[in-house]
């Protein structure tokens, strides 16, 4: 069959050729590229080279060279087809479907980039114009040089909320975009309720979003005016642009992390811009969401440990112990991540801006290793001076090893957790569950057998294969998108709020198509009418037959007795729920990670930790929000969801 190229450069792209020829072949690092000995000929001196920078492999004493397909085709004497389905399995996408009208949306996303260049083009050249000197004014207030601005391609959108709101619409009307084309490429802000489609980007600095192949996709913008409500906007999701599975800078910063052996994560796009002129080249930035496993998945692809940075004061060390629970799941042998924790009230950008490259050199030297963040995220939860809190942390240090689903890797995490265990309570005061051996009340250490069964707990039952069918390990994350669902009725009801809260609502990872364009529309419309009152969104909403979906949210809260969501609950209530929900999302939304991890290991190994593990994660998923998950394993997903 006829693959989208979009398809195969993805998966191409999330696929280290290294990885791959290395299970076939021994290969060993020699600057930029590997080599060993042919896979196809009985040579002694190796002439068999990989890089994975131009993602390619050649043979010079067979001639034989090809990409990561062709070389499973070659070894293995797979088919094309049976080539891609494997490593698409490995990279975690789905196969597209066999439907010939793949290759007309191909020809469609080709013609949506030459749109989104001709955009990128057209804020470019505002920048330097008259239009772009207040852009211009605040790019050297941070510093920024003239070869910088050229090499991340930045410009300016111009107009503003009341006036001059059709500047991108009528330069690329000139040059025969359509309306629709522009809608889709999420340009403009258009629809039967909006009487003249307008600029979805106006008075903002503009930083092009690329793929992994150079091409502008998306566009994030930053406000010049105090008075907007939103800091940063970026694209809404597109045909071409997916915020949770990119990175800022990544077609840039996978050439220098590839030579310099490692990658850096940090929070804004400046950040990014500000280390590339203090001569770090290879950092990249989320796309306006928490760091997500596919991006951990990109930057792995990049180097085995990233590191991620964050300022070193509490709202940072939150932000670090999140994306320490966000990965323990992921992790594999020989990846992991590294924590790079700045001065305090400091960012990237204003330590290379105030104190030169060379400092946040150092900060990078001294980056910590996870598993040091994931002690001290621990232990800095609580004072552990009587036995029933050493107890506890001991309980929690276990918990934090059941997370990891790699087995090798829970090996090594056990051994260096417990044996600090060991040393911060000292030798009298170490519980039976942290000793190495396997005495009679060390009951996770002693190695389950076939056929075993598993009469110590009663609680504990042995698992079968129909286990792997049961309600329990097919949760699909309903909990969250109810949370997901309420957070949204309440910017619905209370669209106030908006103003305090646009930041973390545009933010909000939102998995259902429905629930996502009932969020984008919200905001839309938000920053078209302020103050926004509840009637006008409920009208807009109307007219862009999103009725239905909001009113089965209303009716959702009201049988729940989620009474802050509904409109009738005051401005405080509503205020103090929806940020109980947030938090209790977040938490929610690692949990399920968790959980998919336990799946997989009760899947490759049907045992009894394995068993109890994922029990556990369900406990605890009932326990962060019970009347969200009651019933959850057994309920059918929520009904904005389907047809959405």
């Amino acid at each position: 069959m006829s693959f989208p190229k979009s398809f195969l450069d993805e998966l191409k792209a999330r696929i280290r050729v290294s990885e791959v020829v290395g299970r076939k072949v021994k290969l060993i690092r020699r600057g930029r590229e590997f080599v060993g000995l042919s896979p196809f000929t009985n040579e002694k001196n190796p002439s068999f080279t990989v890089n994975d920078e131009k993602q390619f492999w050649h043979c010079f004493s067979s001639g034989e060279h090809g990409d990561v397909i062709k070389f499973l085709e070659k070894v293995e004497n797979l088919s094309f087809l049976e080539a891609v389905e494997r490593l698409a399995g490995e990279a975690g996408m789905e196969m597209p479907q066999r439907d010939p009208r793949n290759i007309e949306r191909e020809r469609e996303a080709a013609s949506l980039v030459d749109v989104m260049e001709m955009a990128a083009e057209f804020f470019r050249q505002k920048l330097q114009s008259g239009a772009g000197a207040e852009a211009r004014a605040y790019l050297e207030r941070r510093g920024i040089r003239r070869d910088t601005i050229e090499r991340f391609g930045l410009g300016y959108s111009p107009g503003s909320d009341r006036s001059d709101r059709t500047q991108l619409l009528k330069h690329l009307k000139l040059k025969g975009v359509s309306i629709e084309q522009m809608a889709e490429a999420g340009l403009i802000i258009s629809g039967p309720d909006v009487s003249e489609p307008f600029d979805r980007f106006r008075n903002r600095l503009m930083f092009p979003i690329a793929d992994a192949r150079g091409r502008t996709i998306a566009f994030g913008g930053r406000a010049l005016d105090s008075e907007q409500k939103a800091k940063y906007l970026n694209s809404p999701e597109t045909p071409l642009f997916h915020k949770g599975r990119g990175l800022y800078n990544l077609h840039q910063a996978r050439k220098p992390a590839y030579d310099a052996g490692t990658v850096i994560a940090v929070e804004g796009y400046m950040d990014v811009i500000g280390l590339a002129q203090g001569g770090i080249d290879n950092a990249v930035a989320p796309l306006g969401t928490a760091l997500t496993e596919d991006q951990i998945g990109l930057m792995w692809r990049m180097a085995p440990e990233p590191i991620l940075c964050f300022d070193g004061d509490k709202a940072g060390l939150r932000a670090a112990f999140r994306a320490v629970e966000r990965v323990l799941p992921l992790l594999k042998p020989g990846h992991s991540l590294r924590f790079a924790l700045l001065p305090n009230g400091k960012d990237p950008d204003d330590l290379v801006r105030e104190e030169g490259g060379d400092a946040m050199r150092d900060v990078l030297a001294q980056a910590r290793p996870l598993a040091e963040m994931v002690w001290e995220k621990e232990v800095s939860a609580g004072t552990w001076d009587t036995p029933e809190r050493r107890a506890a942390l001991e309980a929690r240090i276990e918990e934090v090893i059941g997370e990891i689903a790699d087995t090798k890797v829970k090996a090594h995490y056990a051994q260096e957790l417990r044996g600090r265990i060991s040393r911060l309570f000292g030798p009298k005061q170490g519980r039976g569950n942290f000793r190495q051996g396997g005495g009679a009340g060390n009951f996770r250490d002693r190695p389950w057998k076939p056929g075993q069964r598993f009469m110590r707990d009663p609680r504990l039952m042995p698992v079968t294969p129909e286990l792997r069918r049961s309600a329990l390990a097919r949760n699909e994350g309903g909990a969250a998108q109810q949370m997901e669902g309420l957070m949204v009725l309440v910017m619905l009801n209370h669209p106030e709020l908006l103003h305090a809260y646009c930041e973390e609502f545009s933010r909000l990872e939102i998995r259902a198509a429905g629930l996502d364009r009932l969020r984008n529309e919200i905001i839309d419309i938000a920053a078209l009418n302020a103050p926004l009152e509840r009637e006008a969104l409920m009208n807009h909403l109307v007219s862009r037959d999103l009725a239905d979906i909001a009113q089965r949210l209303e009716d959702g809260a009201a049988l729940k007795g989620d009474r802050f969501a509904l409109a009738g609950a005051s401005h405080e209530e509503a205020e103090k729920g929806f940020l109980d929900v947030l938090t209790r999302h977040r938490r929610t939304i690692t949990l399920e990670a968790e959980l998919r991890a336990a799946e997989r290991a009760l899947a490759e190994e049907m045992n009894e930790e394995n068993w109890a593990r994922l029990q556990a994660i369900h406990a605890q998923m009932q326990i962060e929000r019970p009347d969200l998950s009651e019933g959850l394993m057994d309920s059918p997903e929520p009904g904005w969801v389907a047809g959405s």
